[in-house]
C-alpha cells in the first residue's frame, strides 16, 4: 500500500466517526438506502472522507437503484486503486482511495455509458463539496 506516513491509525481515528472508521479502515459496508448520499444529486465534487482527495464529480453520479451512491467514472485517472476482493464468498473488485488507502466500495461492469462501470460507493467514505466542481 502506497500510503504516506501521515495517514496513521491515529490520524484516521481523530478524523473519522466510529461508523466512518468501520467503513473506511475496516472495509465495512453501509446498509443500502441508509447512507447520506445515496439519493443526493447536487452539483459538486465528492472527496475522500479520510484524506480529502477529490474522487468523483457529481456529473458522473447516477441512480443505480442499489441504495448506494453510484458513479460511472472517477474524477480523474489515478485517484482510485482497485484490488481483488474474495470476502463474504464473493468475487468482486474493491475500490480504495489511492492517496490514503481508505475503502470506498466496489466497482461493477453494469453501469451506464460512456464507461459501462458502476462505482458503488459507501456514503461514509466520501464527502460532498458543493463549492467545487
Amino acid at each position: 500500500m502506497s500510503q504516506n506516513k501521515k495517514f496513521s491509525d491515529a490520524y484516521f481515528r481523530d478524523r473519522l466517526t466510529p461508523d466512518q472508521y468501520t467503513v473506511c479502515r475496516e472495509k465495512g459496508t453501509e446498509r443500502p438506502f441508509s447512507g447520506q448520499y445515496w439519493d443526493v444529486f447536487r452539483d459538486g465534487t465528492y472527496h475522500c472522507r479520510g484524506c480529502g482527495e477529490p474522487l468523483f464529480k457529481s456529473d458522473a453520479k447516477f441512480d443505480a437503484g442499489c441504495g448506494w451512491p453510484s458513479f460511472f467514472a472517477p474524477a480523474t485517472d489515478g485517484v482510485i486503486r482497485e484490488e481483488f476482493d474474495a470476502s463474504h464468498g464473493m468475487r468482486r473488485t474493491e475500490v480504495l482511495c489511492e492517496r490514503c488507502g481508505c475503502h470506498l466500495g466496489h466497482v461493477f461492469a453494469d453501469g451506464p455509458e460512456p464507461t459501462g462501470m458502476r462505482y458503488c460507493i459507501n456514503s461514509a467514505s466520501i464527502e460532498l463539496d458543493e463549492k467545487s466542481d
